[in-house]
């Protein structure tokens, strides 16, 4: 197997490419000029069959030639933030990229397509029961731009696999982990509890899942996924007020105690997005979205890809304490 892997330079997709290159795989990583290339090193450097390709998810043609002679795809790569100044920086790397991905992929007449969309365009409701690939939602339905264009590139990379190519989509929860470069939000929820910035939490559950497993999911998914299906890829539910009391356990450092009011979080969003994202043209820490997307817990079911792909839950715990580790040990506290 010929593998072409976008993303491998960040989170989940770094464990993707790692897994691929212990089964035997031949790699070609896509990275930009300016990719920060910390989780490639290792696997760069101790001889496996992998190399690299300059190219951009914004640049079809450099898509095209970086893919060539690859017979399997694994488009991880996503521009994942809950805010962005230019929303349509997002919109062309997430659904624009994701077409070009699949041009190049059908022009140069690849076997395969794993395509890396979200568990963000599922369809949730605000009573917390557990949502799955046949809940009902639309495009309406998606708070924010990440959601929505991961939505519409979630839409191509389907139609493609119903159409004749051969592509599956998967629906990561939340990965945690080691490696989380950036850090993905999820990581952020992580550093921000080791350096005591959660002096209160809302009332919000995610689904965690271990980064490791989640790329096991991927190969599973390669082998034995149907084309134009898509398969959650999830673990446990958990409310945040739970995460904060595991990672608690873990770091002997305090959970907090006091939940904030949906209306305090809002009204918190707001205030950081007017002063850091407007007004210091910074990162807003909370976001107004991210807090519309607080009221809806993201429970989720993970019994299509356990059918059908092998799939197994497994406790996050271990991947929390990973996670606690390497933000440790990589001087980000």
């Amino acid at each position: 197997m010929k593998a072409f892997v976008t993303g491998a330079t960040g989170f989940l997709g770094s464990h993707v490419a790692c897994l691929l290159a212990e089964q035997g795989a031949d790699l070609r990583l896509l990275v930009r000029p300016t990719s920060n290339l910390k989780n490639l090193e290792g696997l760069l450097s101790r001889g496996t069959k992998a190399e690299t390709a300059t190219g951009d998810l914004r640049d079809a043609a450099s898509i095209e030639k970086a893919m060539a002679g690859c017979d399997t795809v694994f488009h991880v790569a996503a521009d994942y933030r809950l805010w962005v100044r230019d929303p349509n920086e997002m919109y062309r790397s997430n659904v624009e990229g994701t077409r070009a991905i699949l041009e190049a992929a059908r022009k140069n007449g690849v076997q395969r397509v794993v395509y890396t969309s979200s568990v963000a365009t599922i369809g949730f409701t605000s009573n917390g029961y557990p949502a799955d690939e046949d809940s009902p939602v639309s495009l309406p339905d998606m708070i924010g731009h990440y959601k929505r264009s991961k939505f519409m590139a979630e839409q191509i990379a389907m139609e493609a696999g119903r159409s004749g190519m051969h592509v599956v989509t998967v629906n990561p929860t939340t990965p945690v982990g080691e490696q989380d470069v950036k850090p993905t939000p999820t990581g952020r929820i992580v550093l921000d509890f080791l350096k005591r910035k959660f002096p209160a939490y809302v009332e919000t559950g995610l689904n965690l899942v271990d980064v490791r497993v989640c790329a096991n999911g991927h190969v599973a998914a390669l082998e034995k996924g149907k084309s134009g299906e898509r398969y959650i890829l999830g673990g446990e539910n958990l409310t945040l007020k739970q995460i904060l009391d595991k990672l608690s356990r873990i770091t002997g450092l305090p959970s907090p105690k006091v939940k904030l009011p949906y209306v305090f979080a809002f009204a918190a969003g707001m205030v950081d997005e007017a002063i850091s994202g407007r007004l210091l043209k910074g990162e807003p820490r909370v976001t107004v979205e991210t807090v519309r997307m607080g009221k809806k817990k993201m429970f989720a079911s993970s019994d299509k890809a356990e059918r059908e792909l092998g799939w197994r839950i497994v406790p996050v715990d271990e991947a929390l304490r990973r996670a606690v580790d390497w933000f440790r040990t990589n001087g980000y506290v």
